[in-house]
């Protein structure tokens, strides 16, 4: 099987799976996802300036999970391949092609000539290999990148421009991975570092911009990449990026970034809150709005606790949530409410909302058959211990605090305490990997459902800490098989046990809405609903 740049009509069944499903794509304001207002003719030059509200404390591609610091670290890196948000269709961009073995356990990427990396290095096999032995030794903050490659058997030199990636058992995930920034490839030099040094220093890539300065808490400062030429093949302009310098700018407080937007101080916001939506709409500002595929935000929960071992105590935990209340309350207009572990736009998602109703009676009588008895305070205790549990989030989001507060409210309504702990956004992953948390407010995007085996597979990180079930089975099942009728069955079977286990309590879709001037044009998100500035211009 053969990808071709120009003619790619013929359905590779690694990535058939993927289009199984639409990709659902919102917007307001511009259409398409893009902010391209109209009105003047594309030019180069100019700054902008993007305030999000967190940092990671890392700017490895490979290493960060956070949306508001892979806005700016995706920039440097190019990938393989890229993969198209209206179809999910995965398309040249590094590769010029691929062929994959009929049982998916062979790929081989056919590598574009020319490419450099902004330290003056070529793009070979070589380097893809570097890239791909050094991924698994990542350690904390490299679980997704670590998860895409895991089973990988070796990564092959065929020549200088052909490279081969063998897994030990059939890898159907294998080829969206290669497009996600996770993957995205980085000079040997900088393979080669420690994580550490990669997080700190920050890495060599062969993107559309380079990283000028990183200052931790405070600001991400890009420049554009002189010479650049190998863009992915879905972007309008060839050549350089239009931007001189991009300027990520930390800024917290959701109410301050929709001001500095307002007032023209940046061009950009992340993570706009439906409570500065009116404040914004209208005037010089427009909305944009994209649906996130993967893992919908939820209380991830620490199945290992002795409380949450018993099914009855999670179940009851997700019964008492009212997840609509929430999605219309606290999340930016038009965000859903969960209906499965995955959303609705991830390849694969089943509609599993009967299993996701709120019954507050339900819940109550779940805990009374597991013996948890009401309290005089209105929480419930067992053998002279309360029912409390602790929930760990970081303000990458607006939405974090007030929806976990409401959360709060309604877990109490039917005798369950919930204290809220904030972390800084570097030690989530640190304490995921701990074991020491009752449960964590979750999501992960990724436009491929083997983000279920990334983040719940026993084989795998396992931060969550299933038990070993037959969950395991259709895991491993889906990430084997090219069938696709049969890849989808077992995919929704993971959500049902996920779901009707209680696991993972799923609780509302993340909708990604950034603010953007309108004298920005084309801003756009890509499949992951992170966004693309190699397109972008003022004017």
């Amino acid at each position: 099987m053969t990808a071709h740049p120009v003619s790619r009509t013929t359905r590779r069944a690694a990535t058939a799976a993927l289009l199984t499903t639409s990709f659902l794509l919102t917007a307001c304001g511009s259409g398409g996802g893009g902010s391209d207002a109209g009105g003047g003719q594309a030019r180069p030059g100019g700054t902008l300036t993007f305030a999000v509200g967190s940092d990671a404390g890392c700017v490895d591609p490979q290493q960060v999970a956070s949306n508001d610091t892979i806005y700016s670290v995706r920039q440097i890196v190019d990938s393989l391949t890229d993969q198209d948000p209206t179809t999910g269709k995965i398309v040249p961009w590094l590769a010029k092609s691929w062929d994959i073995s009929s049982d998916a356990t062979t790929f081989t990427f056919h590598l574009r000539s020319g490419v450099t990396f902004s330290d003056g290095s070529e793009l070979t096999a070589q380097v893809v290999k570097d890239n791909f032995d050094a991924v698994p030794k990542l350690g904390a903050l490299g679980t997704l990148a670590e998860g895409y490659l895991s089973g990988v058997k070796s990564t092959t030199v065929v020549d200088p421009l052909t490279v081969k990636v063998t897994f030990q058992q059939p890898n159907a995930q294998f080829l969206q991975a290669t497009s996600t920034h996770s993957l995205g490839i980085e000079s040997s030099a900088s393979a080669k570092k420690s994580p550490q040094e990669k997080c700190s220093q920050g890495v060599v890539g062969s993107g559309p911009f380079v990283l000028k300065q990183y200052v931790q808490n405070q600001s991400i400062t890009l420049a554009r990449r002189t010479g650049y030429a190998w863009g992915s093949s879905l972007w309008h302009k060839s050549g350089e990026a239009y931007l001189d310098k991009v300027v990520f700018k930390v800024v917290p407080e959701a109410g301050v970034r929709a001001g500095s937007l307002q007032s023209g101080q940046v061009d950009a916001i992340s993570s706009v809150g439906k409570a500065n939506e009116a404040a914004l709409k209208g005037g010089q500002v427009t909305l944009q709005r994209r649906a996130n595929p993967g893992v919908v935000f939820g209380l991830a929960l620490n199945n290992s606790r002795s409380v949450l071992k018993d099914a009855r105590v999670r179940q009851a935990i997700g019964f008492a949530i009212d997840r609509k209340q929430i999605a219309d309350t606290v999340f930016p207009t038009g965000t859903q409410p969960a209906t499965s572990v995955l959303a609705h736009t991830t390849p694969d998602y089943a509609d599993l909302s009967s299993d996701l109703t709120t019954d507050a009676a339900k819940a109550k009588s779940l805990l009374d058959a597991a013996g948890w008895k009401a309290g005089s305070d209105g929480i419930r205790t067992k053998d002279g211990a309360k029912l409390s549990l602790t929930v760990d989030w970081i303000p990458n989001s607006a939405t974090n605090q007030p929806a976990l507060e409401l959360i709060q409210q309604q877990l109490k309504a039917v005798g369950v305490g919930l204290t809220l702990k904030q972390l800084q956004v570097t030690q989530l992953a640190p304490t995921l990997q701990s074991g020491d948390f009752d449960a964590a407010w979750s999501n992960v995007t990724r436009a491929d459902p083997d983000i279920l085996r990334s983040s719940f597979s026993t084989k795998l990180a396992n931060f969550y800490r299933l038990p070993v079930t037959p969950l395991d089975t259709s895991l491993t099942g889906q990430a084997a098989t090219t069938d696709t009728t049969k890849r989808a069955e077992l995919v929704k079977q993971a959500q049902e046990l996920l779901v009707q286990n209680a696991y993972y309590v799923p609780v509302v879709e993340l909708q990604t809405q950034i603010g953007v001037a309108k004298k920005v044009h084309n801003l756009n998100f890509d499949a992951s609903s992170r966004i693309q500035l190699h397109d972008t211009w003022i004017g």
